[in-house]
């Protein structure tokens, strides 16, 4: 891993180099190797955990990648200088701006992994980030947070030119990049049946998928900022255990049972679907697959039978992931005559039996979550880490919709779309109690081609132009 590190380190130089012979780069006597050193040097101090009494590891991590000494002293002082202020956190590093530029020019060839320079910056950082954090006795959340908020306002800034995805190519030519301000220069020196229902899914688990592809999919997902970073934070804790598991070092507590809470519609199965190939990916779990299930699955109406109906589940469920929608019913009856509890009692005992194969994410609204997990000290101890799904703006629901149109061959009109946006934005601003946010847009679309398809029969020999057309009359509809 050291040697792989290092070299990963050393293209970031050569590629610095490169971009600064072409004419991108400080315009000072700083090197780019030396801005891009800096720039780490400053990332890592930024990580750094300033409560540990024993600093060696971190400082033996900085001679050792980054040829810099120093002692505890001099550390926390370059940290208190540099580091902890309200703009470090919030400002991209000097040398990500140069990156950028040069990428967007078009004279800068992708990497040989099919990045841009500036993506392949990026994954040093999260790579060194996470090294460096699992070189000490402890992890802790801050440090883990330090690092996902960091690395994901990189991220934001590079996508925001379309240099993230692989051989995706910028978006616009080399007069629209990135200028670095005058204040950095300054700064210089599964195959298991899937249930839900009436078991109405089969959910198979990619054998070749990569860690990539699955965030890919992720990261095209409409809206979900936070669920993305607390993912990525996710994925950053799991690569940190691993490291320190390849050293022998003690491991983080943790469970990754989660709670999804949030209405209906916001992508909390989607997110679960994802999630169980992160844990694959990860080798968290052997098959990565998804079973979902809600109460109906679980229980029976008659006494041992859901102790039995709830094993099946689980056993099935073994090697990924088990998703529970609307948990809360489970423990809703509260008079002891529901079956609901004896699933819950056998659910508990299944994940204490299988706790490393087996993960369990519940979802649901948010304050029936919230009772449903306190309704019982062993699903509060072992539900400890929630994801919220906010609600879809008009925009993002405006946008989904335009993302299901590209994926089905339709194109609305220009007074369709204006149509559209404003139809969602009305959506959103009534708070209609049973609103279903994404699943909204999806009957909302059924509806539409419906419309559409009526209105198409009436023509003689309709163009491909016109079969493809949504039209203002086909998208209007009463609220």
């Amino acid at each position: 891993m050291i040697n792989n590190l290092k070299q990963e380190l050393n293209d970031c130089y050569m590629y610095g180099e490169i971009i600064s012979h072409q004419g991108f780069g400080p315009k000072t006597d700083i090197t780019m190797r030396e801005m891009i050193k800096f720039d780490l040097l400053q990332f890592l101090a930024y990580l750094l955990d300033s409560s540990n009494t024993n600093l060696y590891p971190e400082i033996n991590f900085f001679h050792q990648y980054l040829g810099e000494y120093f002692t505890a002293e001099r550390l926390l002082r370059f940290r208190s200088d540099r580091v902890l202020n309200d703009k470090f956190s919030t400002e991209v590093p000097r040398s990500f701006t140069y990156f950028a530029e040069a990428d967007l020019s078009g004279k800068s060839a992708y990497t040989t992994k099919g990045f841009s320079k500036s993506r392949n910056l990026l994954n040093l950082y999260e790579q060194l980030g996470q090294e460096f954090i699992s070189v000490n006795s402890d992890v802790t959340e801050e440090e883990l947070k330090r690092l996902t908020d960091y690395t994901f306002m990189i991220e934001e800034y590079i996508r925001k030119y379309n240099l993230y995805e692989p051989g995706s190519g910028p978006i616009k030519a080399s007069s629209n990049a990135p200028k670095p301000s005058a204040k950095s220069k300054n700064n210089t020196k599964s195959t298991l049946e899937g249930m839900k229902g009436n078991l109405n899914k089969n959910e198979v688990a990619e054998e070749d998928i990569t860690l990539e592809e699955v965030m890919a999919e992720l990261n095209e997902l409409v809206g979900l900022e936070e669920v993305k970073k607390d993912i990525k934070s996710l994925i950053n804790l799991l690569k940190v255990k691993k490291l320190r598991e390849e050293r022998g070092m003690k491991q983080p507590t943790m469970t990754l049972h989660m709670v999804f809470s949030g209405n209906p519609g916001t992508g909390k199965t989607t997110v679960a679907r994802l999630l169980s190939k992160i844990y694959k990916c990860l080798t968290v779990l052997p098959e990565g697959h998804l079973v979902e299930v809600d109460r109906s699955n679980l229980v029976e109406g008659y006494v041992g039978q859901t102790a039995i109906k709830t094993k099946e589940v689980v056993e099935s469920a073994l090697g990924g992931v088990l998703f529970i929608d609307e948990a809360y019913t489970l423990t809703a009856g509260k008079d002891g005559k529901d079956f609901g509890q004896e699933a819950v009692d056998t659910l508990l005992k299944l994940m204490e039996d299988n706790r490393d194969n087996l993960i369990v994410i519940v979802a649901g609204y948010t304050d029936l979550m919230e009772e449903f997990v306190n309704s019982n000290p062993g699903l509060k101890s072992r539900f400890n880490k929630y994801i919220f799904f906010k609600d879809y703006t008009g925009e993002q629901l405006y946008n989904i919709f335009m993302s299901m149109c590209k994926k089905q061959d339709y194109i609305p009109n220009e007074p369709g779309k204006k149509y559209v946006k404003e139809y969602f934005n009305n959506l959103v601003d009534m708070h209609l109690e049973n609103f279903a946010n994404a699943r909204e847009v999806r009957n909302y679309m059924e509806r539409t081609i419906s419309r559409q398809a009526s209105r198409i029969v009436g023509i003689e020999n309709p163009t491909d132009k016109q079969i493809k057309t949504l039209t203002k009359s086909d998208l209007e509809e009463d609220i």
